[in-house]
């Protein structure tokens, strides 16, 4: 294994530095409990007899003398299960799964609660999507709800998705002394070939195909149980949560319903056991993200050139373990980090095929060997980064592990650093005179990297919709603006939907672009964009004095993105939503939210830094920075 890459040793070392004070007070505070938690034993038995009836009256006559009694670690499951949702449909058979595998380690587990599990792909481009991001604070939340009757010593964390897997573990790390493990469910087999469905939705944008035709090829891509098979939001939660070590080894990308997803399921259990504050392996959440991993994660989305919504969980995940992570870190990360991987939208390929490739355990393996991640890290599978070359099989029945030493198997979908795509991560960091964004890259050609452009200005994704369907983008250059798209305008939804108009007119020779405070996740593909544009427009951020015709210079190569006008005298123009007007789908429940939501390079959350003060309360104050932050004055 090579020395670690400098680079990533600087900014590590900036992390740590500029997160001391937090980070110390937030494991002065998890060692105590742990310590606590050695000395009283599993956690209920310091319950009163009252408080631990009421915990096991429900129990089955197997569990309810296990509970009763005081000698073994309880195991809390946290699940996102519902049938609607093909992702978390799998979980419905797990709990049961679960306690068996945990009774036979020695340790009693029940479901301690559940989370809500919204779907992006449903909401795309309808009102229930101004919650989506919301719903990450609100999952943590429910999870520290679960967690807060007092009877566990460990986690088992079932979720899949967009941002159901940030908010389970932020919620996890404010009870940080427990060990948290998390329990894929694995994505769903192949479908309809994700170029085919991509021509499907130009030509239905363009008119030349119908409804009918439309949801056949969806319904075709999306079939069956499992996790979508693009490689967006969720897939890149599970590439990062394994390489952050909280996963079992190989366990990411097994497909649901097989006997080698159900044995590792079984083991996620009675790993949870082994790992508690009572045996000999303890590992508590806590300690598993630590300022290495949260660096770590960041060079695997680099690496396989993940969604940009994790530009915003990354940081308000490390925030809720006392680290202060910043886009800037993000930005000089990716001068040093490869890509690797081409996946759809940045590819053809699925997450099947990667894992088929050589999939996690070759990835992992040549990011070590060559210096780019931290091996000396704690992990649920034991210390050191190493267990996760391994992949695991069954073998007259038994689950094994046994290392990877070949390469990829396809590297038109999986490469070595020393022959990557491209010499540099597949998410930049953009800065100029409308503020800090972030660009997706890794999907866009080489000559749409840079453009020069009149501004086109929308307050609403359907206006700009609206502008297509009736011909009036026809023909021209342009970069679209579409504002008041921040979590405090209307909670950040993403604008997906625009992906594939504004395709069709780049395939038609045009030169188009979008610059947006909203967010298009990741499954955003060949469009230039410079999104998460921070300060947003709702909270007096450039974006809104932005005229149509003004020049935008999009260089997502170079890393700016400016206006080509004078500001100064400008007034804002538009506005968000009142309150009495975000009304519908529920919204109106979330009108705090707004309020409280921080800026989108502070992780758009309404969560301070653990163990650290937070800033004083109002809208996009950033509430997962430390007081007086700001992007400009980022500590060396």
């Amino acid at each position: 294994m090579s020395p670690t890459n400098p680079i990533i040793q600087q900014v590590t070392e900036r992390v740590a530095e500029r997160s001391r004070a937090s980070r110390t007070v937030y494991l002065e505070r998890i060692r105590r409990e742990g310590a606590l938690a050695r000395e009283r034993g599993p956690a209920r038995a310091h319950l009163g007899c009252a408080n631990l009836a009421h915990g096991f009256a429900a129990a089955s006559a197997e569990d309810k003398p296990l509970l009763r009694g005081t000698a073994k670690p309880g195991v809390a499951i946290v699940t996102s299960y519902n049938d609607m949702l093909s992702a978390h449909q799998p979980y419905e058979t797990y709990p049961g799964e679960l306690k068996t595998a945990v009774r036979r380690a020695g340790g009693v587990a029940q479901v301690a609660g559940g989370v809500p599990a919204m779907c992006d792909g449903i909401t795309q481009g309808r009102a229930g999507m101004e919650l989506s991001l919301y719903s990450r604070d609100v999952i943590a939340m429910s999870t520290a709800i679960a967690l807060s009757h007092d009877m566990f010593d460990a986690t088992l964390m079932l979720g899949v998705c967009d941002k159901i897997v940030p908010g389970l573990l932020v919620g996890a790390l404010h009870f940080g002394h427990l060990p948290a493990v998390f329990v894929p469910a694995g994505p769903m087999t192949s479908g309809l070939p994700n170029k085919v469905k991509a021509r499907t939705r130009q030509l239905f944008a363009e008119g030349k195909v119908g409804r009918e035709e439309l949801l056949d090829a969806e319904s075709q891509s999306y079939h069956s149980p499992g996790t979508c098979t693009f490689y967006g939001t969720a897939n890149s939660n599970q590439v990062m949560i394994e390489v952050m070590g909280l996963h079992l080894p190989g366990s990411t990308f097994v497909n649901p319903h097989t006997e080698l997803r159900h044995a590792l399921t079984e083991a996620a259990g009675a790993r949870a056991v082994q790992i508690t504050a009572h045996g000999e392996e303890y590992a508590p959440v806590g300690e598993v993200v630590d300022e290495k991993s949260i660096v770590n994660a960041c060079v695997a989305l680099l690496a396989t050139g993940g969604s940009t919504n994790h530009t915003l969980h990354l940081v308000a995940i490390a925030a809720a373990a006392g680290i202060v992570l910043t886009w800037d870190d993000l930005a000089e990360l990716s001068k040093v980090v490869p890509s690797l991987t081409k996946m759809y939208p940045n590819g053809q390929a699925d997450v099947n095929h990667f894992r088929d490739a050589g999939g996690m355990q070759v990835l992992i393996g040549d990011l070590l060997d060559n210096g780019l991640l931290h091996g000396d890290v704690l992990t649920i599978a034991g210390r050191g980064l190493d267990h996760y070359r391994s992949a695991p099989s069954l073998k007259e029945g038994s689950l094994v592990w046994e290392e990877v030493t070949s390469g990829s198997s396809d590297l038109d979908v999986l490469r070595p650093v020393a022959e990557p795509f491209s010499a540099d991560g597949g998410i930049h960091m953009l800065e100029g005179n409308l503020g800090c964004a972030v660009s997706k890259v890794s999907a866009v050609k080489p000559e749409h990297l840079v453009i020069e452009a009149p501004a086109k200005v929308f307050d609403d994704q359907l206006q700009l919709l609206r502008a297509f369907e009736a011909g009036e983008l026809d023909g021209q250059d342009f970069v679209a603006v579409i504002r008041y798209q921040g979590p405090s305008a209307n909670g950040m939804p993403e604008l997906h939907k625009l992906t594939p108009p504004l395709a069709v007119l780049l395939d038609r020779g045009q030169r188009v672009a979008i610059v947006t405070d909203g967010r298009m996740s990741g499954a955003s593909g060949k469009v230039p964009a410079a999104i998460h544009l921070s300060p947003e427009a709702a909270d007096g951020g450039p974006i809104a004095l932005v005229r149509e015709g003004d020049l935008i210079r999009l260089d997502s190569a170079a890393g700016r993105l400016d206006v080509l006008a004078d500001l100064s005298e400008r007034v804002p123009e538009g506005r968000a939503l009142s309150d009495a007007e975000w009304v519908g789908t529920g919204r109106e429940l979330f009108s705090a939210f707004r309020r409280m939501a921080g800026h989108a390079e502070h992780g758009a959350s309404v969560f301070g830094v653990n163990g650290a003060e937070s800033p004083t309360h109002g809208p996009g104050l950033g509430f997962a920075a430390p007081a007086g932050f700001a992007h400009s004055e980022v500590p060396e």
